[in-house]
């Protein structure tokens, strides 16, 4: 007895080093979302302001109270929670992007896919290129440290990959849609192929560079991107067929949201389980769900998930904007640099100049080569338009932290001096983009596109109360009722014709084929079944 008592009392300090460390988590949890509230609050009543939005809110509150946290520790610790990549891919991004292709307009989107690919890839890849061949030129006339040839490219990945979040804060979807879908949608690609472009050259034996290796890098990118958005077309479809047919709603509306949001977020851990981009898989999703899936629940599912899949997105954004301004003062990388604060701030201005050159050497040729392509002026992207992509574009964020962490420290710690430079660097870069690109994006809209204004049509007020924001704009665009009711379409005359206009031929036959064979098979509006007190009872008719 005596002995059992012995190794209790022995035990009891442990236990009670853990009761405090569970007490400091709580208290640091409460702290945080008290934080996330004040977000909200201060974002609320700075709507109308023309320069603030609520990412911006939210990383100065994370950078104001790592100050404060700062002084009361001593200089100790600036964060309550620590910067975790795996927290941030698998937990907090998904919900952003998914919801992104959820209510994103795919008529613009669509029509603009071409383009767009050719920005988020072919862009990135320039970028990249250029970030890090800029990278090995100066920084090492910098004496900054030891730095090998995969560093050098990790940086191009790291810094290439623009802050697709932010975008979703600054530019607004009604007010400018042509804007909205190309920055959006390339930083969509953009994350996803920094995100490709970063692993490779982490598995890739980099110091003997060969067209075998080359080829071998450009035929895994590609096979990436298209298994990457199968997989989030697939598991998109298969949550359409399985509650159109076996239709939830006749017992719990419950049931259906819970499916949607499982199967969604299953399509982003099956793309990080198969090694693809679950970034691009939950895109899609979002995309195929919102096209099929969302029409076939119930009225109230609808509003439920609409909403639900919006504050889930909105959330996130707020958890990550002041997560990444807590981090910011991290002291343990900044000590590394307080001796040479100079060289510090002359990495950071380097990477933010080559960003902006890298950004530039491809927004504008590849627009040029874009308008080649376009018969009709009013689809052209104007200088001014170029100018906003290439601005609005510039801001880093979270994915550029996650992807340095990745690089440059173990587990969230670093003694080597070069890369506690490089964290350091990147977090400035962050912050400085984020904030002054950010601030700066609306004014610049305002004054290169002055007569941008929301759209308040009566299609516009429909769509709030039928479908998530875009939805009832058909997947790859808007044709005349002609196609479905059966009146003679025009024609292309002339092969120069089909070549002038492709995009409203692959329309009409993607409807013609959407229509006969996927609608009457996976759902969407107005082609599910009547079912007795089904989401498509009230509107069975007009259809018949």
């Amino acid at each position: 007895m005596a002995i059992h008592l012995a190794m209790l009392m022995s035990k009891l300090p442990k236990l009670q080093n853990l009761s405090a460390s569970d007490h400091s988590s709580v208290v640091s949890l409460n702290l945080f979302v008290a934080l996330l509230c004040a977000c909200i609050v201060i974002g609320h009543l700075l709507e109308e302001n023309r320069w603030m939005n609520e990412s911006i809110t939210a990383l100065l509150i994370g950078v104001c109270t790592g100050i404060v946290i700062l002084l009361i520790s001593r200089g100790k610790s600036s964060h309550l929670l620590v910067f975790s990549e795996d927290l941030f891919f698998i937990y907090l991004l998904p919900p952003i992007i998914f919801n992104a292709g959820f209510q994103v307009k795919k008529k613009q989107f669509f029509v603009n896919f071409i383009t767009i690919v050719m920005f988020g890839a072919i862009g990135t890849l320039v970028s990249c290129s250029i970030i890090a061949l800029g990278a090995t030129q100066i920084f090492k006339k910098l004496d900054i440290g030891s730095m090998d040839i995969g560093d050098y490219l990790a940086i191009g990945a790291i810094f290439a990959a623009t802050d697709s979040v932010c975008t979703l804060q600054v530019l607004n979807q009604d007010e400018t849609p042509l804007l909205y879908s190309l920055v959006f949608g390339e930083g969509v690609v953009n994350d996803a192929t920094s995100v490709v472009l970063f692993n490779a050259i982490q598995s890739f034996d980099l110091t003997h560079i060969d067209s075998r290796i080359a080829l071998q890098f450009m035929g895994n990118f590609f096979y990436l991107f298209f298994a990457s958005t199968m997989l989030g077309v697939v598991t998109g479809l298969l949550s359409a067929f399985i509650i159109k047919k076996l239709y939830f709603g006749r017992h719990s509306t419950d049931r259906e949201v819970a499916l949607m949001m499982l199967m969604a977020y299953l399509s982003y851990i099956l793309a990080e389980l198969f090694y693809l981009s679950g970034i691009l898989t939950v895109f899609f999703c979002g995309i195929v769900m919102s096209h099929y899936t969302w029409h076939n629940v119930t009225e109230s599912s609808r509003v439920t998930t609409k909403h639900a899949f919006a504050t889930l997105s909105f959330v996130c954004e707020l958890f990550i904007f002041l997560y990444v301004g807590m981090d910011a003062l991290d002291i343990e990388k900044w000590r590394f640099v307080s001796d040479s604060p100079g060289t510090s701030v002359a990495v950071s201005s380097i990477l933010l100049s080559l960003v902006m050159l890298g950004r530039a050497a491809f927004v504008f040729p590849l627009s040029f080569l874009s308008n080649l392509s376009k018969k009709n002026q009013s689809e052209k992207i104007s200088f001014q338009q170029q100018v906003i992509i290439w601005w609005a574009g510039l801001m880093r964020g979270a994915v550029s932290i996650a992807l340095a962490y990745n690089q440059f420290t173990r587990s969230g710690h670093t003694h080597l001096r070069a890369n506690a430079i490089m964290i350091t660097s990147t977090i400035s870069v962050v912050l400085v983009s984020t904030v002054v690109f950010g601030l700066m994006t609306k004014p610049l809209i305002r004054l290169l596109l002055p007569h941008s204004k929301p759209t308040t049509s009566t299609t516009s007020i429909m769509s709030e109360s039928t479908s998530p924001k875009s939805v009832i704009v058909p997947l790859l665009g808007q044709d005349s009722e002609a196609d479905l009711s059966g009146h003679e379409v025009r024609r292309p005359a002339s092969i120069r014709d089909l070549l002038t206009t492709p995009t409203h031929t692959v329309h009409r036959y993607w409807r013609k084929f959407d229509n006969a064979f996927m609608r009457p098979v996976f759902g969407g509006r107005g082609f599910v079944p009547f079912v007795p007190g089904s989401p498509t009872e009230r509107n069975n008719t007009q259809w018949q």
